[in-house]
């Protein structure tokens, strides 16, 4: 069996398709955290990506590490809007990370300072492996900062050396033409990808495994049901297709840190509801964890 682009094939012949749903921010706050623990409990997350920048982590990966069998456990690298776990005199002179836009300027104009990202980023990998005594099973962004320029070589490396057996890479590449046939905030979902057009590349070209469609792209208002967006998420998928997530419960702590709060419960209740259960079915589609080595 050969492998090509961080996927696998037999006689040429691509495996099953396959469709895995990943939570991103566990460690944010305790009801983000419950959210995830339950949906994973549950059967319905395969996969969660850990803020280790947040106060609440250390509590949170303890409540989390007993269901470390039963889905990926990555790292959500983060460089905006948070505290920073060390100094970066250069990026965030007061302690906390910049603005997403003021990042993609700096990384754009190739303005970071490697030297110093690439210290916050050990960092947060050490905090992960302090709390959950393993090394992550991927690595990821916080929106998606993991692709830029600058940043995404940093993220090669860490793939390289510090990653557990067999881990992958998110990659936010998608086909210009799938985002438009989906139809699901077009500009938003195709900037993200023409974004990590790059990282994807230097994926390939390392061998290093990385989920082969990503979706999950939207604008959080709440205009379109959840329920009619997850369908369209899902469907048909190929190979190690990714579908990204932000189930949970408001509380005063996620409040106090995002502007994204509501709309986490409406899919929270979907997840967890027999609605998502039934659209499955009716297309006979199942979950798992991405195809790994």
């Amino acid at each position: 069996m050969a492998r090509r682009a961080g996927c696998f094939y037999a006689s040429s012949i691509m495996i099953h398709p396959s469709l895995t749903l990943c939570a991103d921010d566990y460690g944010l706050a305790p009801g983000v955290g419950r959210a995830i623990r339950a949906l994973i409990a549950a059967g319905r997350l395969h996969a969660t990506g850990c803020m280790t920048i947040s106060p609440f982590w250390p509590e949170e990966a303890a409540k989390l590490r007993p269901l470390a069998e039963q889905a990926d456990l990555g790292l959500h690298l983060t460089l905006t809007d948070h505290p920073a776990l060390g100094a970066l005199p250069s990026l965030a002179p007061d302690g906390r990370f910049p603005s997403l836009g003021r990042l993609m300027g700096l990384a754009l104009a190739r303005r970071l300072d490697r030297r110093e990202i690439a210290a916050e980023l050990e960092r947060q990998v050490d905090a992960f492996e302090a709390a959950l005594g393993r090394k992550p099973d991927f690595l990821d962004g916080h929106h998606h900062v993991h692709q830029l320029p600058g940043v995404r070589e940093i993220v090669l490396d860490l793939a390289a050396r510090r990653l557990a057996p067999g881990g992958w890479v998110r990659s936010c590449w998608e086909p210009p033409l799938a985002i438009l046939r989906r139809g699901i905030d077009p500009l938003r979902a195709g900037l993200i990808a023409g974004l990590g057009i790059g990282l994807r590349r230097r994926l390939v070209v390392a061998g290093v495994p990385h989920n082969r469609r990503f979706r999950g792209v939207y604008d959080f208002s709440g205009r379109v049901p959840y329920a009619a967006l997850f369908e369209r998420f899902t469907a048909a998928p190929g190979a190690a297709t990714l579908v990204m997530c932000h189930p949970g419960e408001v509380d005063d702590a996620l409040r106090a840190c995002e502007r994204l709060t509501d709309q986490r419960e409406v899919e929270y209740a979907f997840l967890a509801g027999p609605q998502m259960v039934d659209s499955l079915a009716a297309r006979h589609l199942t979950l798992g964890r991405l195809p790994r080595r």
